[in-house]
């Protein structure tokens, strides 16, 4: 490739993502319904190997996804919104448990510290509001519904994303195929390849890592539940949710899971059962979980995973987030091959003899 393509392809790239920055209001029923046709064309592939044509293996996948997806809302959104609704109407005694035991010590081994700490004022206007802030979905739908445009965009987001997921599902192999022919003759092979590797990086994060993010939920909910804590389901789900990033669940559910267990009974004889829950989550994760499900090709480190997801949201917004580990995982692919390309390089420079690349055997 000389210089002047690659400042064009520079050139192409650039306005690509000024182009994104600017629709990315009107971006995310899109990217969602390329996520699902995404996931659901393994199983359509599969079907159509079977002997069921494209639009009927299509159909099929595309009600199991959303008939799965509505069931999970249908069940869950009513129990944490009931969950929510007991935590508001608890918080109060909690913080009041919180003046009298613990900011006692907190004042003794940090005197002069905690004078501007007033949890009693904190616990009363808890007292006095609680009833308002008790149906928090109640409170989310009126808000959203005092505006007009703000829910015909949420509505045109729900009806969007079921037809744009089924189109997209249809014509999937069109428009890979489509793309392939779009790219260089010369180097289609190597475009071709690379696009291979990280359709498998993709993939396995991708189905992989929310496999394990439910299962990890599942797992936490009920071993909360099993302890006898009353907010299982809102603090295992959201253990769950944040356990993309590595280690991040665990401390996460540790620490949120423990506070409230310590609240609950007032002391700490459930802790420790608290921390076991977790454990036992963390060790079939490594063990069981991750090497199954998602596999050792996946290689983003903890650090690029926080900082894809806080990068995406800075720069695009809710948008941003759910592209982001999606094209970081691309991204990473990229530059392995970048970092191979320039270990073999004169640029690079390596003894007679040594592999240009340490990760690939010497020859000879």
């Amino acid at each position: 490739m000389t210089d002047v393509h690659r400042l064009w392809v520079s050139a192409w790239l650039l306005l690509a993502a000024w182009l994104v920055y600017l629709l990315s209001p009107i971006l995310t029923p899109f990217v969602v319904s390329a996520l699902l046709a995404y996931l659901g064309d393994p199983l359509v592939d599969r079907l159509e190997a079977r002997g069921l044509k494209r639009t009927t293996a299509v159909v099929l996948v595309f009600v199991v996804i959303f008939v799965v997806l509505v069931v999970l809302l249908l069940l869950l959104v009513p129990r944490v919104e009931t969950q929510i609704g007991q935590l508001l109407q608890k918080l109060p005694g909690y913080l009041e448990w919180l003046r009298a035991n613990l900011l006692p010590r907190l004042e003794a081994l940090l005197p002069g510290e905690m004078g501007g700490l007033d949890l009693r004022s904190v616990q009363q206007t808890l007292a006095r509001h609680w009833r308002e802030a008790g149906g928090i979905l109640a409170h989310v739908v009126s808000s959203v519904s005092g505006s007009g445009l703000t829910l015909i965009g949420w509505l045109a987001n729900l009806v969007l994303i079921p037809v744009l997921t089924f189109y997209l599902l249809r014509d999937w192999d069109h428009l890979v195929a489509g793309v392939d022919a779009l790219l260089p003759r010369r180097n289609a092979a190597a475009w071709s390849g690379l696009a291979r590797e990280a359709d498998e990086v993709l993939g396995a994060f991708l189905r992989g890592q929310l496999l394990v993010m439910g299962a990890l939920g599942v797992i936490y909910t009920t071993g909360l539940w099993a302890v006898g804590l009353d907010f299982s389901l809102l603090i295992g789900m959201l253990a769950g949710l944040v356990s993309f990033v590595p280690y991040l669940g665990l401390i996460v559910g540790i620490l949120v899971a423990g506070f409230a267990s310590v609240l609950q009974v007032q002391g700490l004889a459930d802790l420790p059962w608290v921390i076991l829950v977790f454990v036992v989550g963390q060790v079939l994760e490594g063990t069981l979980l991750t090497p199954r499900l998602v596999g050792g090709r996946i290689g983003l480190h903890p650090v690029a995973v926080i900082f894809a997801v806080m990068a995406g949201g800075q720069l695009y917004g809710f948008f941003g987030i759910l592209l982001a580990l999606p094209v970081a995982a691309v991204v990473m692919v990229l530059i392995r091959h970048l970092l191979h390309n320039y270990r073999a390089s004169s640029l690079y420079g390596h003894p007679p003899g040594e592999s240009p690349d340490p990760d690939q055997p010497e020859q000879g």
